[in-house]
């Protein structure tokens, strides 16, 4: 009996293997409602995405772009202006350089105008202490010539006139007669 009781439970319960119809409807008629769903609700969604993002990429890709050629711009200015800057550093380098020159000119003709000037005076230095000392031996030369010559003659020349024509005369006999020599 329990044997027979069991082909009964077994008779009993449905085959897994054979499909159920009315489950299959079911399933199928649900199935094509989910793609009706699908595609008149979550398609146009996913289409409205993908186009928004689509023209977002395209948009982003033509800001880099933009901003790519304005800074290679940017960089052929910044190129330009250091260019220029080059140049005018170069050129403000050269007008230093002559300026410097004329200066330096312009100190050597004042260093050599100075130099001719201190040796023009010295010249006169030299000048003014030659006539001094000549003057100064020549007056000592004479008191010794009048000395000598009172000596000699064994009378007095200390009168002042007579002295001094004495002197002048001697002297100038000695000018001329170096100057004779010299010629």
């Amino acid at each position: 009996m329990v044997n027979s009781q069991l082909v009964l439970a077994a008779e009993e319960q449905p085959n897994p293997i054979i499909p159920h119809y009315p489950e299959m409807i079911i399933g199928f008629i649900a199935f094509i409602v989910l793609i009706w769903l699908l595609k008149k609700y979550a398609v146009p969604r996913f289409e409205a995405l993908y186009q928004e993002r689509t023209e977002k990429i395209e948009g982003g890709i033509e800001k880099a772009e933009k901003a790519q050629a304005e800074a290679e711009e940017a960089l052929e200015k910044y190129r330009a202006q250091l260019a220029e800057a080059r140049a005018e550093a170069a050129k403000i380098r050269d007008d230093a350089r002559l300026e410097a020159e004329q200066i330096k000119e312009e100190l050597r003709a004042q260093a050599e105008e100075e130099s001719q000037r201190i040796i023009a005076q010295g010249e006169a230095s030299l000048q003014a202490q030659k006539a001094q000392i000549v003057a100064e031996l020549r007056a000592e030369l004479g008191r010794n010539s009048v000395e000598l010559a009172s000596r000699i003659v064994g009378e007095s020349l200390e009168d002042e006139a007579r002295r001094l024509g004495t002197v002048d005369r001697f002297l100038a006999e000695l000018g001329s007669g170096a100057n004779g020599a010299g010629k």
